[in-house]
This record gives structure tokens, sequence and C-alpha cells, in this order.
């Protein structure tokens, strides 16, 4: 190749570099709408994501009064054991102190599972709230033209964050 053609063809390459620099140049000025959200807030301050908890606190507040029974006559029976240790049989002793222990075992299996259920059944009835959040989220987004809506950083400018209006209009949609 000749020193002439390639000097021809770099500055065929440069201005077609320039004509797309100068080509985006136009759709870069224009402003990107940005909003933000904070899913936190919503989970947590919203009509849905309370009418959740509410919902909850009653799916499973029989099984926790259960729970602080069993645990109350856990205690119960070791306090009692403890007092009566120095008059008891070795034998009476450690049946006492196995039936304790049996029951303590037992009591820790049940709240296990209870705190398995119950955060199982928390992220179901969160997931819930977030997928109608979302939903509420999209439908802002199409109506006020944004391009971008951000639902978690680290600083959000109060200018941009639209957590109010996602909020008022899910507690609207609850009622």
């Amino acid at each position: 190749m000749t020193t002439k053609f390639k000097l021809v063809k770099s500055l065929g390459a440069a201005a077609l570099a320039t004509a797309a620099i100068c080509a985006a140049v136009p759709a870069s000025a224009q402003e990107a709408r940005i909003a933000a959200v904070n899913s936190e807030r919503i989970l947590r301050d919203s009509q849905p994501a309370k009418a959740a908890q509410v919902k909850l606190e009653q799916e499973f507040s029989k099984r926790d009064r259960e729970l602080q029974d069993l645990a109350q006559k856990i205690k119960a029976m070791a306090d009692k054991l403890d007092k009566d240790t120095a008059v008891l049989a070795d034998a009476d002793r450690q049946r006492r102190q196995r039936e304790v222990a049996d029951q303590d075992r037992e009591f820790q299996r049940k709240q296990r599972e209870f705190r398995e259920d119950l955060n199982q059944r928390r992220n179901e009835e969160l997931a819930q709230v977030l997928e109608r959040a979302n939903r509420v989220i999209r439908q802002l987004a199409e109506q006020r033209k944004y391009d971008l809506i951000v639902q978690e950083a680290v600083y959000v400018n109060p200018r941009i964050d639209i957590t109010d209006d996602v909020m008022k209009a899910l507690n609207a949609g609850s009622k």
C-alpha cells in the first residue's frame, strides 16, 4: 500500500468518526428523565404492606402463643427440677432432666419451623406488594415519560424521588 492511500483511508475513518460523534451529540443533548423510588419505605409504610403484616400476625399469632406457653412450661419444669434436685433420687433426677431436655428439643424444633414458615409467608406477601408497586412504578413511568426509574441508590435528590406518588397510587388501589 502506498503512503498516500493510507493517509486517505485514515482521513476517511476520521471523517466517519467525526460524523458519528456529531450525529450523537444532539441525541445526548436531550435530557434523560430519571426518578427514584425507595422500595424499603414502600414495603414498610404502604397500606398493602401494612395489610400484609396484619394478615401474617393473624395467621401466626396462635402458633406464637403456643410456643410462648411451651417455653413457660419448660421453664417451670426446669425451675421445679432445680428446686427439687437436693431431695430427688438419682434415677428421678435423671428422668426429669431427660424430660426437660426432650421438651426443650421439641420446643427448639417447633420454634425453628415457626420461623421458617413465617419467613416464607412474609417473603410471599412482600413479593406480592413489590409486584403491585412495580406495576404502579411502570404506569407512572409511562404516564410521565421517565427514561429510568431507580429503586436502590446511595443518594437520591428529593427532587426526583417519586416514592410518595407510588405510595399514593398503591394506597388508592388497596381501598
